[in-house]
């Protein structure tokens, strides 16, 4: 017996609250900066559903009120980090979510200049064009007094992720809110923060190769059927992958990210190695490993920083022995915070 799925979302558009019958929103800043952290999405089973905040690596959005931008208008003026890409709003991550951001808040009086700063790379698995999404609505948001709750400022990214990557906010939720985030429902968006507890460790090891695995190509590499056993399996290892992460059980956190058997299978064969430094990861002391998102970078997690750091190094080995590839490993914290303010400055 099959299990049919759709794994692109053919969701109505999307429509965005405003506080347009209120009065009207006045800038609170001339111009702010803020920051918005890399994502682990998926999790193994939580395919589309679950993701994680990762501390220390993020992209930064700098926003100021610009009297040449025509009024209700954002004008991108600097990128980066990247040249690939575009500095038309519309087709700029951060430019569609700063967008979306105004007309939630209903700004028509002002125009926007924005920089974006790319910490992440393109294509990594790491939430890029989250992080990016993430940063320009808090900065639109926050110039303007804050109006906004986090709910709505991850539909603001979500729509700046549905035109780049899909309609799916296992990236954008935990780079907008922190820490781990379940998506509950899609239409309507529902998200439900998941507390991993504060007086545990754990460490997540982002190995990320010198390979580009674009999300749409990853996605289209996705099983149109799935057999029932696997279907029962997954819902299974992803309730225990939700009750690891609220009784901070690093071990039965990492055996369950581990255990997918629907979607890591069809896009690890496309990722060189991938497979190797999996299993290189366990044997090393990794308590669990899989793909970041859609990949290539690949996660593992331990409950020891210098454990960690070891991992990360045989992870590096594999992909280079097994998948001739360079790469690059970090161990990192979880971020608890999500997107926020860095730096303003006041009218």
């Amino acid at each position: 017996m099959a299990v049919c799925f759709q794994f692109q979302s053919p969701l109505k558009p999307i429509t965005f609250p405003s506080i347009r019958n209120q009065k009207k929103v006045e800038p609170v800043f001339t111009s702010v900066k803020s920051f918005a952290p890399a994502t682990v999405a998926n999790l193994g089973p939580g395919f589309d559903f679950l993701g994680a905040a990762v501390d220390g690596l993020g992209d930064y959005v700098s926003l100021s009120i610009d009297s040449s931008v025509s009024p209700g208008h954002v004008m991108i003026s600097e990128i980066s980090g990247s040249s690939k890409l575009s500095p038309n709003p519309l087709f700029n991550c951060a430019g569609i979510a700063a967008i979306a951001t105004m007309k939630m808040l209903n700004i028509r009086s002002y125009g926007l200049s924005l920089k974006l700063e790319k910490g992440l790379p393109l294509g990594s698995g790491l939430g890029s064009s989250a992080a990016s999404a993430a940063a320009a609505a808090v900065a639109v948001n926050e110039l303007f007094g804050a109006k906004l709750g986090v709910d709505q400022l991850v539909l603001a990214g979500l729509e700046s992720e549905a035109k780049v990557s899909g309609y799916h906010a296992d990236n954008i939720a935990p780079a907008v809110m922190g820490g781990f985030v379940l998506i509950k429902s899609y239409d309507p968006l529902e998200l439900k923060p998941l507390i991993f507890p504060q007086n545990r460790d754990l460490f997540f090891i982002l190995v990320s190769p010198e390979f580009e695995a674009p999300t749409k190509k990853m996605r289209a590499a996705l099983p149109a059927e799935v057999g029932m056993p696997h279907h029962v399996w997954n819902c299974s290892q992803a309730g225990a992958l939700v009750a690891s992460v609220l009784e901070g059980d690093v071990v039965a956190l990492g055996k369950a990210l581990s255990s997918d058997k629907i979607v890591e299978p069809k896009r690890a064969p496309l990722i060189p190695g991938m497979e190797a430094v999996k299993k290189a990861a366990i044997k090393a002391g990794g308590f669990g490993c899989t793909i970041s998102g859609a990949g290539p970078t690949a996660v593992a997690v331990i409950d020891s920083e210098e454990k960690g750091k070891e991992i990360g190094q045989k992870m590096v080995e594999a992909f280079l022995e097994e998948g001739h590839l360079r790469s690059v490993a970090m161990v990192k914290r979880l971020d608890r915070v999500g997107a926020r303010l860095i730096d303003s400055v006041p009218i």
